[in-house]
């Protein structure tokens, strides 16, 4: 470590730290310049030349020697002075690099203890903090051994039990960063997850406070065994496994969901706060939810749903759709909007048992009263009770086959809409002569299979809509307002028993216009094409389709082959995007635009990632210039956690002034205009890991698409071109595998399978057509 007169502040020194055994002592005709600037504890600056050959800890001991400091070198370590970020051996020959000033600080171990002790002491003048650089250095793994093997946990959980206000807000902070290792916070027990519950659920805690009270229970819920990195144990026959001892991944949905039951409102509480003016409350409140939904298990499933549908949580995002200053929430809301569609496809794909099932039972018994009808026999003797209402026969299994409890449920809120109404129908239509009854149940079961199909309610992976959808989600007033279409349509047509097919088709052509544009169309529209239609326009308009359309696409058969092709396409799919991933690319290091924040600062104009074989984190380097990167992670040092990523928000960054606009497809932007092929991998509490601007349409599609994919909780593309490959590979594959029915006895294979990400990822699919 080397320091010149007349630059520094007074006492400094100078001196160059070498590898043991060499010469300390710079000689003045050598001219060598130093590398780093350092701060000693008691404020003087030593200008510095370090050796990039030494350890972190070599660092340390020479300076402590050429400062003449008394005590052991193992209390003292290094951190950037303008970032306070902790200097360790993998990041020394980056910050020797970019000439970072540098500070000589207690060693983690000393302050994991000084802390610990203030928060046993709960001194009011160090307190608050100490729990402030605790929510900082708890990141810092070294750190967090320290603060864990100290007790630190405990302490920090009695704070949380105890404390209010924003002491407490800091203390909860400091748990959730804790909370983004994967070890050490196991012991963490029911006591202390009811009390972040009680915690959220109070009107007096304040929007600081419950922003990270919401953030851990949602740590907690993806603390699933079944997320658990290594093998599980196998417990009793009629248990799942568990995370081996000692693993954090011992919490999961039934945890957390057992204690939200014991505080009465507290899911209320967060359903509550998606109307919340606090935008981050809003995310925070949306990312649990989604969290929630995406592991909620088989035991507890019918009550949670059940739950959040009385909580009327889709009318509180359709309004969030509505809004105006949502752009930090697209991602969470799409991802909802892919949760409801995995809950519908689970409703679609359950029995109706009322021999088994209470609910069911519950529900058609509902829709019985309210019909008003009187049981009888027909004439040959056999019980005439669900005929009446519709059905094909008495057999309810059979006759909700294909739509399951989803149509149960539609033609339970049909009913309940209006009873009175529905009773006058039924009782209208039994008035008729048999082959003139438009059969109500069987019209509505048909009507869950149109929307079922318009809304690609087939693969339970993840919904391939990049547009908000808030038609689907007020899935039960579509189907009412369209089985209101179907028997207007019945009757103005003097339809007969024969014609059942013919309105099915003419409510397929309406389902189509209705519901198109559905990210911009209002409400009051859709009500209108359903209600004011003309029967003779529809009519007509329909013909016009058939003579463009073949016919054949709309029958059952071949409905029921499109969802499993398109289910085979989305995993096609994935799997290219997750190999795009595999293979890793060269990106731009945008720059956030002020709507957006801040981010960490990059250490280069260009950033190559990849992504490691287990799936779990991002590796990347920052360079001035693209070079040939190695296969494997050698050349990547650094890394970012898929788990950690809440986010991937789109239009996000700029290019930097001086990037070279020939890398990009887009003219130069100006006064950081949000690129069009940039996205952020945005935390819920640290904002963006990364703002990125990739070379072409492709690569972001693939990387953006690749990403949502990845992540647990999320279930939604968001790209145009994904969801179109999938369209394009459905339609493909359908009309090969119709070669069979039209007698050209094609082999068809039984699945797709995704091999190595092709050399030119401009447009993947060329080859397959």
């Amino acid at each position: 470590m080397s320091t010149t007169n007349g630059s520094i502040a007074p006492g400094a020194s100078r001196t160059t730290l070498a590898p043991p055994g060499t010469n300390n002592t710079r000689p003045k005709s050598t001219g060598l310049i130093p590398t780093n600037n350092v701060t000693t504890k008691e404020g003087a600056t030593v200008r510095t030349r370090i050796d990039p050959t030494l350890t972190v800890d070599d660092v340390v001991r020479q300076l402590c020697v050429n400062l003449k400091v008394t005590e052991p070198s193992s209390n003292f370590a290094l951190r950037d002075k303008d970032t306070d970020e902790l200097i360790v051996n993998e990041n020394l020959r980056k910050k020797i690099k970019n000439k970072a000033n540098l500070k000589l600080v207690n060693a983690p171990s000393i302050e994991a203890t000084e802390i610990v002790q203030k928060l046993i002491a709960r001194d009011e003048k160090n307190f608050k903090m100490a729990l402030w650089s605790l929510k900082k250095f708890i990141r810092e793994e070294k750190f967090a051994q320290e603060f864990l093997s100290r007790g630190g946990l405990s302490e920090l959980a009695e704070v949380i039990n105890t404390e209010h206000g924003n002491t407490l807000a800091y203390a909860l902070e400091a748990m959730h960063n804790l909370m983004d290792l994967d070890y050490g916070w196991s012991t963490l027990d029911n006591t202390f997850v009811f009390r972040v519950v009680q915690i959220l659920s109070s009107p007096n805690s304040l929007i600081n406070v419950c922003r990270p009270a919401t953030a851990i229970l949602k740590k907690l819920v993806e603390a699933d065994p079944m997320n658990a990195p290594g093998p599980l144990i196998a417990s009793s026959s009629r248990s799942p496994p568990v995370a081996p001892p000692g693993s954090v991944y011992r919490y999961g949905f039934q945890i957390v969901f057992q204690q939200m039951r014991r505080e009465k409102g507290s899911l209320e509480t967060v359903v509550n706060r998606l109307g919340s003016a606090d935008t981050a409350m809003i995310l925070h409140s949306m990312m649990l939810i989604n969290s929630l939904l995406s592991h909620v298990n088989d035991t507890e499933w019918d009550e949670f749903i059940s739950e959040l549908e009385r909580l009327n949580v889709r009318k509180a995002v359709i309004r969030l759709m509505s809004s105006h200053n949502i752009d930090d929430l697209t991602s969470s809301i799409l991802d909802f909007q892919a949760n409801i569609v995995r809950v519908t496809y689970r409703k679609k794909s359950t029995l109706v048992e009322p021999e088994v099932e209470p609910l069911h039972e519950s529900a058609l018994e509902y829709i019985w009263n309210c019909s008003t009808v009187q049981e009888g026999r027909d004439t040959d003797g056999q019980v005439l009770k669900w005929r009446q209402l519709g059905f094909s026969s008495e057999n309810l299994m059979s006759e909700f086959q294909e739509v399951g409890e989803l149509g149960l449920d539609c033609l339970r809120n049909f009913v309940a809409d209006d009873p009175e109404l529905f009773s006058k129908v039924i009782l209208e239509q039994l008035s008729r002569p048999v082959d003139r009854r438009c059969p109500i149940a069987r019209a509505s079961n048909e009507i869950v299979e149109l929307l079922s199909e318009h809304w690609v309610i087939f693969a339970p992976a993840y919904s391939t809509s990049t547009t908000y959808q808030p038609f689907f989600l007020n899935f039960y007033r579509v189907h009412a307002l369209a089985t209101h279409f179907f028997l207007r349509m019945w009757n103005e047509s003097g339809s007969a028993a024969g014609d059942f097919s013919r309105i099915v088709a003419l409510a397929r052509s309406q389902v189509k216009v209705a519901l198109q544009r559905e990210n911009f169309k209002p409400w009051h529209e859709v009500e209108r094409d359903f209600l004011d239609c003309e029967y003779r326009a529809v009519r007509d308009r329909q013909m016009q389709e058939l003579e463009a359309e073949d016919d054949l696409l709309s029958k059952v058969p071949v409905r029921n082959l499109k969802e499993k092709i398109t289910r085979e396409s989305a995993e096609f799919v994935r799997q290219q995007r997750i190999q795009c991933l595999l293979q890793g690319a060269w990106f731009v290091n945008g720059i956030p635009t002020p709507a957006n924040g801040q981010s960490r600062r990059p250490n280069g104009q260009w950033r190559f990632m990849r992504l490691d074989n287990g799936l779990k984190y991002l590796h990347y380097v920052d360079s001035a210039v693209q070079f040939p990167v190695r296969s494997g992670l050698e050349d990547l040092p650094e890394r970012i956690e898929i788990a950690a990523i809440s986010q991937i928000a789109t239009g996000t960054c700029a290019p930097p002034p001086n990037i070279l606009r020939d890398h990009l497809d887009l003219p130069p932007p100006t006064n950081l205009t949000p690129s069009s092929l940039s996205f952020s991998l945005l935390t819920a509490t640290e904002g963006s890991l990364a703002d990125q601007i990739a070379s072409d349409q492709s690569r972001w599609a693939d990387w953006t698409d690749g990403l949502n994919m990845l992540r647990r909780d999320s279930g939604h593309v968001t790209s145009d071109e994904t969801a179109g490959y999938i369209k394009a590979l459905t339609e493909i594959g359908l009309k090969i595998k119709l070669l069979d029915l039209s007698g050209e006895k094609v082999d068809i294979p039984s699945g797709l399978v995704a091999g190595p990400p092709p050399s030119n990822t401009d447009f993947f699919f060329s080859d397959l057509i």
